[in-house]
């Protein structure tokens, strides 16, 4: 369909489309795989939103968008919808997960110990411009491995919680629960309530944004809790999926995961917020864990409950309604002009709309050489 408010039609709109890649640059697989190797939070993210674990992928549509986040999710939401469903993966068990970041920030210890791992939490933040002069004098700490190697897993602080009494007990259901029975939001149309299932799919691949803005309202005192953080944990996992021949379980591949817990005071012990995703996301998941305790009021904030924080956290969605506006509306803006126009002319008379009517004509030909001049 052409863009029916440029002259020139299709033709304008192939060579609106043919600047935009000139502009950016060509895609080049050097390109991608620098992206690959120098943004990894950024790679991260938008598989996280684009729901989608495909590292040099991500990184192709970064490139191929210009770095326009918005655009490479939805890039990869659409690559997503063309690929069939092979298989489904065991649950991921934290005792399986190779842990390489863990903290909290309500116990100064914890099970385990704490574990930095990768962060820029403690540095100074110091725009380096030695780099733009070619000197690079900037004293970066080179990395060097511990002497003793880390623990293969840790436990959940959460657990250690339970054990005391602070945190009620899961109750766990005794049959073992098939993954392709759990409730699926890329399939089931979200309804509210939701099921828990639904809930923490969307938060997964939630716009980053979208949970920071909501999450940071909350945390200003326009929700009813005050969050701390229980645990954050970065972590790889091996993904597992069941042999179709055997029956026997084995290993597809290593992902990036990350989880987080944030906890605010009950009327009886401690209450938790959860939200986990594909890759490292340290900032979606303490905002996305505070809505979700947010979204378990008896009575949450309306803009904290979970119609509201669901439905506009969704960036495909949202971003493509807002982007939309930018398509040519001009017949419901004439007719609004039109209603408008008869407004004034009941309100002030014949001459007063005679008179906007000539003004409007009068004008009419600047605007058209305007629009002549910028095509």
């Amino acid at each position: 369909m052409a863009y029916v408010a440029t002259k020139g039609g299709e033709k304008a709109i192939q060579a609106s489309e043919a600047l935009y890649h000139q502009l950016k640059g060509e895609v080049t697989p050097e390109l991608v795989e620098q992206i690959l190797e120098t943004m990894p939070y950024l790679v991260d993210r938008v598989m996280g939103e684009g729901s989608l674990y495909a590292p040099r992928l991500a990184a192709l549509a970064l490139a191929q968008s210009g770095g326009d986040v918005y655009e490479a999710v939805l890039l990869m939401r659409a690559y997503r919808s063309t690929q069939p469903r092979i298989a489904y993966a065991k649950p991921l068990r934290v005792d399986d997960m190779l842990t390489v970041r863990r903290i909290s920030a309500a116990f100064k210890d914890i099970p385990g110990g704490q574990v930095l791992g990768p962060s820029l939490d403690y540095s100074h933040r110091i725009l380096n411009l030695d780099v733009l002069d070619g000197t690079n004098n900037h004293d970066v700490p080179e990395f060097e491995p511990a002497e003793k190697p880390a623990k293969r897993s840790y436990p959940l602080v959460a657990d250690w919680q339970r054990q005391q009494g602070l945190i009620a007990e899961i109750e766990t259901d005794s049959e073992q629960i098939d993954p392709a029975d759990i409730p699926d939001v890329t399939r089931d149309p979200v309804m509210m309530p939701a099921p828990r299932a639904h809930r923490l799919q969307s938060l997964a691949r939630a716009d980053t944004g979208g949970l920071l803005a909501l999450g940071y309202a909350s945390m200003r005192g326009y929700g009813f809790i005050h969050p701390t953080v229980n645990e954050l944990r970065l972590a790889h996992a091996d993904v597992q999926v069941e042999h179709p021949v055997t029956g026997e379980p084995f290993n597809i591949g290593r992902v990036r995961v990350s989880q987080a817990e944030v906890v605010t005071k009950g009327k009886s012990g401690y209450k938790i917020g959860f939200t986990a995703t594909m890759g490292w996301n340290e900032v979606k998941l303490i905002a996305g864990a505070t809505l979700d305790m947010e979204m378990s009021q008896t009575e949450p904030h309306p803009a904290l409950n979970e119609d509201f924080v669901l439905y506009h956290t969704e960036p495909i969605e949202s971003s493509g309604f807002c982007i939309h506006f930018k398509l040519p509306h001009y017949v419901t803006f004439s007719s609004s002009m039109d209603n408008v126009r008869k407004v004034i002319k009941v309100m002030y008379g014949e001459k007063a709309a005679g008179e906007r009517e000539d003004e409007a004509e009068e004008a009419e030909p600047t605007a058209q050489a305007i629009t002549k001049d910028t095509m």
